[in-house]
Parts: structure tokens; sequence; C-alpha cells
């Protein structure tokens, strides 16, 4: 792993968290998404700082084990895109998709079935902007994906499996000018909904993190105080990620993120004052079974970050 992180050029190729003035409540988020493995969606208008903080994300990843290398590596020797130099990939890959992608440029297709961008960012980010831009059917494909980490695609000459287990970072205007709700906005009430309605609720429920960037403020701009580094979020990550190689090492979990069933349970139990608390925002956010494990799974991120092992109230209220 060392030797990955040696040779890796992360701190050349993507920004620095340093170098994002204001929307600090963006920053926290992409980090809980990142030590957590969870799908994060930013929310806000054009020139927020959205497309940046993906790419910034890509900077604070953890480095590959040799397992993880090697799986990359065979997925993309399988498009010839292994550079014959270095043909060992040692950083997690990056993919950014344009909104015009068809459905199986994203999951692989061809007669012959070949992975998509969904297997080229195996352990890495998937990175979908303008997401109500993308046609709605073409999203619906990344549902089943999402949910187990894989795709499988029928031909007549055969069944064929690629592996699919990235994080999923996406971005969107909050309506079709971006304004909303400044007082900017020219948009009606009912093109506002029509907009975000574009993405359908069972996507949404694979998000872990959905996420408001608001405008930068002028003050945030002309600072030339430098925030926290890339690399030292990087750090805590690392840290984080792993607690939870050590913690779930005999459940086949890897991340937070990928808990359900019986392990989600047994990693994320509530106290008395915590399930009083779930119980009500259940009602009051008319949350599904899937919304409300993905606010266990996030609680216990925010938990790991503060090296606490039981999930308190304050972890729940962030989460929500």
């Amino acid at each position: 792993m060392w030797e990955f992180e040696k040779n890796s050029s992360k701190e050349t190729k993507f920004p620095d968290f340093a170098d994002m003035k204001g929307q600090e409540f963006v920053k926290r988020a992409a980090e809980i998404a990142v030590a957590g493995g969870h799908n994060l969606l930013l929310i806000g208008p054009p020139g927020s700082g959205k497309s940046m903080t993906a790419k910034c994300i890509a900077g604070i990843l953890p480095p590959l084990d040799l397992r993880e290398s090697l799986e990359i590596t065979k997925i993309y020797s399988v498009l010839g895109l292994v550079d014959e130099k270095t043909p060992l990939i040692v950083d997690r890959p990056f993919r950014e998709v344009h909104h015009t992608a068809t459905k199986a440029a994203l999951i692989g297709g061809g007669t012959i079935p070949h992975p998509g961008e969904i297997s080229l960012a195996h352990k890495g980010v998937l990175f979908l902007d303008e997401l109500p831009e993308f046609r709605r059917d073409t999203l619906e494909v990344l549902r089943q994906p999402l949910e187990e980490r894989y795709v499988n695609l029928s031909r007549t000459y055969g069944n064929y499996t690629f592996p699919a287990n990235f994080m999923l970072v996406a971005a969107m205007n909050p309506c079709p000018c971006g304004c909303f709700p400044n007082a900017n906005c020219t948009c009606t009430p009912l093109q506002i909904q029509a907009y975000q309605n574009r993405i359908s609720r069972p996507f949404l429920d694979r998000i872990d993190l959905c996420v408001e960037a608001s405008q930068v403020k002028y003050e945030h701009l002309s600072d030339e105080q430098k925030g926290e580094s890339s690399k030292e979020i990087r750090k805590r990550i690392c840290r984080v990620r792993e607690m939870q190689r050590i913690r779930y090492k005999e459940t086949g979990n890897l991340t937070n993120a990928m808990l359900e069933g019986d392990a989600l349970n047994k990693y994320c139990k509530l106290g008395t004052k915590e399930k009083k608390v779930m119980e009500q925002a259940f009602s009051v956010m008319n949350l599904t079974a899937r919304g409300y494990s993905r606010i266990l799974k996030t609680a216990r991120t925010i938990a790991d970050l503060e090296e606490s092992d039981a999930i308190k109230v304050k972890h729940l209220q962030e989460a929500l």
C-alpha cells in the first residue's frame, strides 16, 4: 500500500480543498461521504463549487491495496486502457460522465459486452454533473448496480457480470435557470417541480447524502486565508477506513455504506434517546425503510470520525 501511496499522483491531478472558498458544510459532507463510502448529491446554483467539490473528492480517496489495484487494472486492460510503461493502476479512478451518455456507455454493452463507465469507476468515483439532464431511463439502470455493486448483462451468447463498486457523486441545479430560491429565479413553481421530479424517488433513495451548496459569499471569496488541505482530510479518512476494515473483516463489508441486514442492526445499535430521535424523524420526514438505514449508516460514519464506539444523538442529528 505504501509503495502505491508514494507513486500516487493525486496531489497534482486534482484541486485541493484548501483552495476552495467557503462551503464548509459542503466540505464536511464530502469528508463524511468518502470516509464511509456513501453516495453524495450536491444541489446548488451555478458557480457554487459543485464540480470543484467532486474533483476535490478524488484527491481525498484512500490509497488502494494490492488486491484492489489488480481488480481495477484487470478491468482497464480489457478495454486496452492500461499504460504499457506503468501497467499497474495505483490511483482510484475518477470518471466524469456527460449527460448525453447512453445506457450502454454507463453499464456496458455490445454483442460481446464490455465494461461501461460504472465498471471503470470500480473502487473509485463516478461523477454525474447536471443530473436532471440525463435521460430518466439512463439513470434508472444505475439502481441495481448502486444496490448490489455489480452489473449483470444478458446476451444471446450468455450472461456477463462486471464489478461496479463505486461511490456516486452527482450534482444538479435547484431549478432550470439555476437561481432558485434567489429572487432572480425566472422559473414557475410547476417548472421547478417538474425539473426536480426528473430524479425518481427510488433513485434518490440510493443516495445517502443530499447537500445544499449555497452561493459563495463575497467575504469568503476575498478571504486570503486557506482552509484545511486535502492532505489533512485524507489522513482522517484513511484512519476511519482502517477502523471499518478491522471492524468488518469477518463480514465481507469494506465501508459503512455497505452495511445491511444483521450487520446494520449489530453495528448501528441505538440507545433509548437515539431511538426516540429516529422515531420522530421517521414520521416527520416520511422516511422509507431504505432512507432510515441510510441515516443510520451515515451516523455510524460521523461517529467513526469522532472515534466514538456508539452512535449518539448529535451524530443522528447531523446525518438527518
